[in-house]
């Protein structure tokens, strides 16, 4: 018997975020000994999360393995991979994080905003560099993305080989340095056992225009504006903000910067001279007025419609510095993320009304091209790796099965494609796959900046709030004697005025007799007078109105003398 593979240790592969949803990019990689992270990312609330800032995985799994948590590997500098950073630090300790030099940036501003107090080792990693954690050896390929420093991962393991695409697209005329395709085939020679790959537009024909088309869209929208600029993108975009300040220092224009993700990133990338600007063509928010308006752009956060971005701000004409003056061009350089369309609607009305011109992305105007491959640079991966296993990372369900879909086509064989949902195991041994056991992987609501999170019951009982309202119902008793003190009021938000109806008056009866019929027969408990509100109310009000008010019954007791 060979003795290495007697005691060889079995690989797990799963995601604790990224399975079904665009965002929280987390994958995972151990066996026995060593577990790594591959990102750290959060996912951005849909917009009936009242009050959630963030969705995270659950880190329970990794607190409770913290002693063999080795090492967190960052592809690149997006918030979907480096913004639950500061989350997961409450979870669990985190030994070193390897990132690229602009996501390793990026990571030190997050956390000194976020006031994270504890000490972080962060490792700069090159595409040459090779990473040895126990028993795993980790190395790296340059992929084109919307962000300089993307890079694709490579693990060796024992068992077999792991390749992560990280996000990318196969773009031939990039904005800075080319796609690695030598190094990535080079892989696939040598062999690769398991691919995970970006999936994000795998509904999408062809291939995801380059970059630089849209130089020429931004020039055109320079050169036939005779007002003010207001573009906003998104802050991570860094190729994008590039193309913006060449064509603002081509046209003359200083650059107003109004949004702190939009602060920080051109400042982490001016740093490391991923975007060049001279000092003298920036201005200050608070000197915007002292430039003419045909030589003003203001580069702003808010493209998703965000509430309290500062194009949101501007749109409600309650930002401090800037108003809309008619005749402003806002040009939103970015594509909406799935469920934000009915937000960035909201906002391109609202600046439509004060005067403003609203360009934004279409057939006839290119000025966003994604980050993402289409189905064809998706088939070009394939066939340059050419796994033996495929697992399609990255994307909501019909995305994964469009890309597992596809992988079938370039000669993957059917039954070595997996589909997968965060916290489903595959097992690499030996260089075969099988399904394991799955690994809890619910989602955390951030309501703040604590990893306590919220329950589904909290955020269910605000969605209730915020589209039945509540009825609060005063109950005053004497305990003692077991009586009402005098009859039980209601009051109403969200849901009907007191005076809109007989509604109320009627409901107040209806509680109040089969409060005094109830106190009448025996010793009542504050739990019985509550339930008693709520069964009498809810089917009353869904009666009269087809809503579900939040029921909330107050009992004030007399005081003993």
């Amino acid at each position: 018997m060979n003795l290495e593979r007697k005691f060889a240790m079995p690989v797990s592969v799963y995601a604790l975020g990224g399975l079904g949803e665009v965002g929280k990019n987390t994958y995972v990689i151990e066996n026995d000994n060593t577990l790594i992270l591959i990102d750290a990312g959060v996912r951005f609330p849909e917009s009936s999360m009242t009050g959630i800032d963030y969705v995270i995985p659950d880190y329970t799994y990794i607190r409770n393995n913290n002693k063999k948590f080795k090492a967190l590997f960052i592809t690149h500098g997006h918030e979907d991979h480096i913004g639950g950073i500061p989350f997961l630090l409450q979870a669990a300790h985190i030994p070193v994080i390897y990132a690229p030099p602009l996501a390793a940036q990026l990571i030190r501003h997050k956390l000194t905003m976020m006031r994270v107090r504890t000490t972080v080792n962060i490792i700069e990693y090159e595409e040459d560099d090779v990473i040895t954690i126990d028993d795993f050896k980790v190395s790296f390929f340059h992929v084109t993305h919307s962000i300089p420093d993307s890079f694709g991962i490579c693990v060796d393991t024992p068992e077999g080989r792991i390749v992560t695409t990280g996000d990318f697209k196969v773009d031939l005329t990039p904005i800075g340095r080319d796609m690695n395709l030598g190094k990535i085939a080079a892989l696939g020679n040598e062999g690769v056992d398991l691919l995970l790959s970006d999936s994000t537009n795998a509904e999408n024909e062809g291939h995801t225009p380059s970059e630089r088309n849209v130089i020429s869209a931004i020039n055109d929208i320079y050169s036939t504006t005779s007002g003010r600029l207001i573009i906003s993108t998104f802050s991570s975009n860094i190729s994008r903000i590039q193309q913006i300040v060449e064509a603002s220092i081509n046209f003359n224009r200083k650059v107003v910067i109004i949004g702190r993700s939009m602060e920080r990133a051109i400042k982490a990338s001016r740093e490391l001279g991923y975007i060049k600007i001279p000092d003298s063509h920036l201005v200050g928010v608070e000197n915007i007025n002292t430039l003419r308006l045909n030589e003003t752009v203001i580069l702003c956060t808010g493209s998703q419609g965000e509430p309290l971005a500062a194009l949101s701000r501007i749109a409600n004409n309650d930002h401090k510095n800037v108003k809309i003056i008619p005749g402003d061009t806002v040009v939103f350089s970015s594509s909406p993320i799935p469920g934000n369309t009915i937000e960035i609607d909201n906002v391109v009305n609202k600046l439509t009304r004060l005067g403003a011109k609203v360009l934004t992305n279409s057939i006839l105007r290119d000025i966003h091209s994604s980050g993402h491959p289409s189905r064809q640079e998706l088939k070009i991966i394939l066939r340059l790796f050419r796994p033996k296993y495929f697992m399609p990372i990255h994307g909501e369900y019909r995305m994964l099965k469009l890309h597992a879909d596809l992988a079938v086509t370039v000669g993957v064989d059917p039954n070595n494609v997996f589909v997968c949902k965060n916290g489903e195991q595959l097992i690499l041994n030996n260089g075969r796959i099988t399904r394991g056991p799955s690994i809890p992987a619910e989602s955390i609501y951030i309501d703040g900046v604590s990893i306590d999170g919220i329950s589904d019951a909290v955020l269910h009982d605000r969605r209730r709030l915020s589209e039945d309202g509540m009825c609060a119902v005063f109950i005053p008793i004497d305990a003692k004697s077991n009586t009402l003190l005098s009859k039980a009021v209601l009051y109403t938000r969200g849901f009907v005025t007191f005076s809109a109806s007989k509604l109320i008056p009627t409901a107040e009866k209806l509680l109040n007799d089969e409060l005094e019929a109830l106190m009448s027969r025996k010793t009542t408990t504050f739990g019985e007078l509550k339930l008693t509100a709520k069964i009498v109310l809810e089917p009353y009000f869904y009666e009269k109105t087809g809503r579900n008010p939040m029921i909330i019954p107050v009992i004030m007791n007399k005081a003993e003398e």
